[in-house]
């Protein structure tokens, strides 16, 4: 899991980046809580072969990468 809330750009995705080229993962749980970071991620996943799922809970964002 990355928990990348409080967190603005480039942060998130720097973070899920180096967790998607370390481990290879076929799923992901991101948490974020700016909108910006949401697109971006889901974006940067996407562009990898991800499907991105996501749910919002009171500003927080979770985005579940999977393969």
């Amino acid at each position: 899991m990355v928990d990348a809330r409080g967190l603005l750009c480039p942060m998130p995705l720097v973070m899920v980046r180096k967790e998607l080229e370390g481990s290879n993962p076929d799923t992901l749980e991101v948490l974020v809580d700016d909108a910006g970071a949401r697109e971006n991620v889901t974006r940067f996943a996407e562009s990898r072969g991800y499907k991105v799922a996501c749910t919002e809970d009171n500003g927080d964002y979770r985005l579940v990468l999977s393969k």
